[in-house]
């Protein structure tokens, strides 16, 4: 299961996100987007958990739930796909 993590603190690692959702079960990955030119985060992040219910546990616990400051929105992750393009700013 893909899990979107958003409004994070700028200073949350990759680490501190896979710890966060550790305590619902096993994490496969996690992941903070990176912006390609400046290097800092981006407020958001992605968590793989290969087991479905630890997932929708994880989302129902942590979804509004204020971590560093911040109420982080979860829930489970759109494929690219399924979401709008965006316009290229000139």
């Amino acid at each position: 299961m893909n899990i979107y993590v958003g409004n994070l603190s700028y200073k949350m690692t990759d680490e501190d996100l896979e710890k966060l959702f550790k305590a619902f079960g096993s994490v496969s990955e996690s992941k903070i987007v990176i912006d390609r030119e400046t290097g800092r985060s981006k407020g958001f992040g992605f968590v793989e958990m290969p087991n479905q219910s630890e997932g929708d546990e994880a989302i129902k616990e942590l979804d509004g739930k204020e971590i560093e400051g911040r109420n982080i929105k979860v829930n489970v992750a759109k494929p690219k796909e399924d979401r709008p393009r965006r316009t290229q700013r000139y």
